[in-house]
């Protein structure tokens, strides 16, 4: 898994639906989920540490949480099927630990209020993320090329741990 921070709240240029951008650590990779106008509400709400005067749906969720002396462990973006993004809560409970199905823009939501890590599965970073560093991704297959390119077959012998009468 690979943990992913809120870069922000964009708009698609063509629908004008709102994005939720996750950023690794890196910065090298972003992932956009589209979402609701709401849920870009709730985000940029939460980013923003604006407190409304009555809590709202995902305040209360956290609130209702708290009363119960549950704790949001991390959110986890799971899985996509057919441009759909699934996530769950990990939600602790003194030594239970449980997992709450939830749309990722709420899970998100509810992370930034909880300050909770938000983890995305690769397969789900390698199949829906685009890149930001396209430079440093360049340099990066150009300096593994280097260095394929460069390998001789007994660097793999003397550096595999396994010798030539091994493999007989």
């Amino acid at each position: 898994m690979i943990e992913m921070k809120v870069a922000g709240i964009a708009l698609d240029a063509a629908t004008r639906n709102p994005i939720v951008l996750l950023r690794d650590s890196t910065e090298r990779r972003a992932l956009p989920i589209y979402i609701g106008q709401d849920q870009a509400k709730a985000i940029i709400s939460a980013l923003e540490n604006h407190q409304p005067p009555r809590p709202l749906s995902h305040d209360l969720m956290v609130s209702i949480l708290e009363s119960l002396n549950g704790l949001l462990e991390k959110v986890v973006i799971h899985s996509l099927h057919d441009n759909t993004f699934y996530a769950v809560l990990i939600v602790k409970q003194g030594e239970t630990r449980k997992e709450v199905d939830a749309r990722p823009s709420d899970a998100i939501a509810i992370a930034l209020r909880t300050n909770s890590p938000i983890w995305v599965m690769e397969e789900v970073v390698a199949d829906a993320s685009i890149p930001v560093d396209r430079d440093a991704d360049e340099a990066e297959r150009q300096a593994f090329k280097d260095f394929v390119s460069k390998l001789r077959p007994e660097d793999l012998i003397k550096h595999g741990g396994s010798g030539a009468s091994e493999m007989s």
